[in-house]
């Protein structure tokens, strides 16, 4: 009896379905529709192994035989079948491993769900990608110590409390990462027993409120921001205005502004608090409005160089920095105009308060007050405004 080539092509045609033998390890495959396919059998050790090597009648019964045959030579001459596909298959996820950048969306997307507010979630998306533009595009398995630290390194001694929680933020991402199968071994970015040995402690650095300019100095360097009529030199001096938070202005929208009335209406989706804000116009502030509004572009009243989307959060940085005004933050602003309230005007803590837009922690206090003062602060915003201006004397030190 023949131990090869026992099949015959009329044989392969006719056969019925199930597992018929050709010799020496190749074998047809016939399911119950009919189909027909070729593969070769073979055991290593108690392992039992079956390679494809094709449909018939694609690969014909003479193609099978001689594929079987090659097979067979390499496996004795101690060669590992596998190897190929398995390469293949090594590939093919080396090829899905997200890069940074994907892999930090898909786990905000994820966390979504569990922030109150959406301005939340775009507060990660902005931190990670404006802070993390270095490692964006490298794959998540191949972001190591160096790289998390070519991150933090340039901002840990500026402005720790932003590197600190972005640190975090990265610190998650790669837990996700490693969850999803992306990535193996320790967090690069972990604190406590690693990036702790070679990045300061948070107590050894410089905390507390954001680096702010002297509100006496205000004036003057309003009056300079004006020599430029950029996007980002008008979004500066708006913010100032306003006394708002930077992302407050930079997704402000036309739909929130009543020039006529000279009131801009946040709504609470945007708001820190959670809550409706109302904020009075100053003449100057009106005047940038309606000079943007001449040429508006997108829904965004500061729109950035994608179609309706925003300016980037960098915009106004860029003008401080473009003055050598390294050391201070736009976000200091806010406290200018907080000591300006306090040294320069009569005007009573709540209604400073309330200009910006701060909660009131006093819950029994919160509970008895319904209005947003707002009347009373439009008499103090103008009188900012006026200071701005310039039409006030600035306060001796």
């Amino acid at each position: 009896m023949r131990t090869t080539s026992k099949l015959t092509v009329r044989g392969v045609e006719t056969a019925k379905p199930g597992l018929h033998s050709d010799g020496g390890g190749l074998y047809l495959l016939v399911t119950e529709t009919g189909r027909r396919r070729w593969a070769y059998i073979f055991r290593r050790g108690s392992k039992r192994t079956e390679l494809g090597l094709g449909v018939y009648p694609d690969v014909s019964l003479a193609d099978a035989r001689e594929l079987a045959n090659k097979k067979r030579k390499a496996i004795n001459a101690g060669a590992d079948p596998l190897e190929k596909k398995k390469a293949v298959k090594r590939e093919a996820r080396q090829k899905q491993v997200p890069t940074f950048a994907e892999a930090a969306d898909m786990f905000v997307d994820t966390m979504a769900p569990q922030f109150r507010n959406p301005k939340h979630v775009e507060q990660w998306r902005v931190t990670l990608s404006t802070h993390s533009a270095a490692i964006a595009k490298l794959r998540i398995d191949k972001i190591e110590t160096t790289e998390v630290l070519s991150v933090l390194k340039p901002l840990w001694p500026k402005i720790p409390e932003t590197a600190s929680r972005l640190r975090g933020r990265i610190e998650r991402v790669l837990d996700y990462a490693k969850v999803r199968g992306w990535r193996s071994g320790e967090n690069p970015a972990r604190w406590r027993g690693h990036l702790d040995h070679v990045l300061p402690k948070r107590a050894k650095l410089t905390r507390g409120h954001h680096a702010a300019m002297p509100f006496d100095e205000v004036p003057a360097f309003i009056a300079k921001v004006r020599e430029t009529e950029s996007l980002g030199a008008m979004a500066l001096e708006f913010t100032i205005l306003t006394a708002s938070r930077t992302s407050e202005v930079l997704k402000a929208e036309w739909k929130e502004f009543d020039l006529d009335k000279a009131v801009w209406t946040i709504p609470a989706a945007r708001m820190k608090a959670g809550r409706e804000h109302r904020i009075p116009l100053v003449a100057r502030a009106v005047a940038i409005l309606r000079k943007l509004a001449e040429v508006r572009l997108s829904d965004f009243v500061f729109p950035g160089m994608r179609a309706n989307q925003p300016v980037s959060g960098m915009v106004m940085t860029m003008v401080l920095r473009r003055m050598e005004l390294t050391d201070i933050t736009v976000h200091g602003f806010r406290s200018a105009f907080r000591d300006w309230t306090a040294e320069c005007t009569e005007f009573p803590n709540e209604v400073c308060e309330a200009a910006l837009a701060h909660v009131i922690n006093n819950k029994a206090e919160a509970a008895y007050r319904r209005g947003d003062l707002f009347e009373k602060r439009r008499k103090l915003m103008d009188e900012w405004g006026a200071y701005c201006e310039g039409s006030q004397p600035v306060p001796r030190s």
